[in-house]
């Protein structure tokens, strides 16, 4: 069951990260439609953290209550970096898009471990989400790029 926790807390790292990372971004993003998206997929990770973290619990561990180091210093370069390209919706996608190519990384490699049937469906059923998370902000930023 160890190793089913730790699985699950770096989700829950993830899905931290995701929400405060979407939360930047809606705070940085000039167009309103995207700061409605930012913040609904900010409310969707901080939901699925949550689930994580039940689940942690019904192991009988201690499940992760924050983001993760290298998921601080994403923030921080995102922040960094719009400041240098004035902010442009175009960059703001690239860098969700980033966050979001790390979070199908994890939830793909949790997936690859040997997990309890009622985990894997949660973790497989959040890992759906990512991916169309992942494609909408790919496709927001390729509108974006062509304008």
């Amino acid at each position: 069951m160890s190793d089913t926790i730790k699985i699950l807390n770096n989700l829950i790292e993830t899905s931290k990260d995701g929400e405060a990372g979407f939360r930047t971004c809606a705070k940085d993003v000039k167009d309103t439609q995207l700061q409605s998206l930012f913040n609904n997929r900010a409310r969707e990770c901080a939901a699925a953290a949550g689930e994580l973290q039940g689940l942690v619990l019904e192991l009988g561990g201690k499940p992760e209550d924050s983001t993760s180091v290298g998921g601080d210093m994403h923030r921080r370069w995102v922040d960094l970096k719009s400041l240098i390209t004035g902010k442009s919706d175009e960059a703001i996608l690239n860098e969700c898009e980033r966050g979001e190519d790390v979070a199908k990384k994890h939830y793909a490699e949790a997936l690859e471990k040997d997990l309890p049937p009622n985990v894997r469906e949660v973790v497989q059923r959040q890992y759906a989400g990512v991916i169309r998370n992942h494609d909408q902000i790919k496709a927001l930023r390729n509108v974006a790029r062509a304008s």
